[in-house]
This record gives C-alpha cells, structure tokens and sequence, in this order.
C-alpha cells in the first residue's frame, strides 16, 4: 500500500477534535515544536500545551530539547 492509500488510524483515547487534530498534524510532520504546532493550527499555546502533554502521557508523542516528535 502506498502512502497515499494508507489511512491515519487516530487512537481511541483521544477524546477531543483538537487534541486528534494535534495528533495527526504532529504524525504528518514527524517533529515540531509547540511554537510551530501553534503557528499551523492556530491554537494558543494553553490550548496546545495540555494536549501535548497528554500526547506525551499516552506515549503517542515525545518531547525532545523543546521539540515534539510523533511515536
């Protein structure tokens, strides 16, 4: 399957719109730091920065030297 056949699968612990829409923009980017996430989705940062650190609590993400990297 190429990747433009391949289909995001979003885990069913995401509850909310914003924090799958985190999630996927962080797994298309590979890395990104928050200021980047904010700047392309055009969320503040105490929006963004919960979601982040639940991105990092459920495993899904890392932090690394300030930026975020999709597991």
């Amino acid at each position: 399957m190429s990747t433009s056949e391949q289909k995001l699968a979003v885990p069913d612990e995401l509850g909310s719109a914003r924090t799958k829409l985190v999630y996927l923009s962080l797994l298309e980017l590979g890395e990104a730091t928050a200021s980047e996430l904010q700047q392309l989705l055009g969320l503040s940062k105490l929006t963004l920065l919960p979601i982040l650190s639940e991105l990092v609590a459920h495993g899904l993400a890392e932090r690394e030297q300030g930026t975020y990297v999709s597991r």
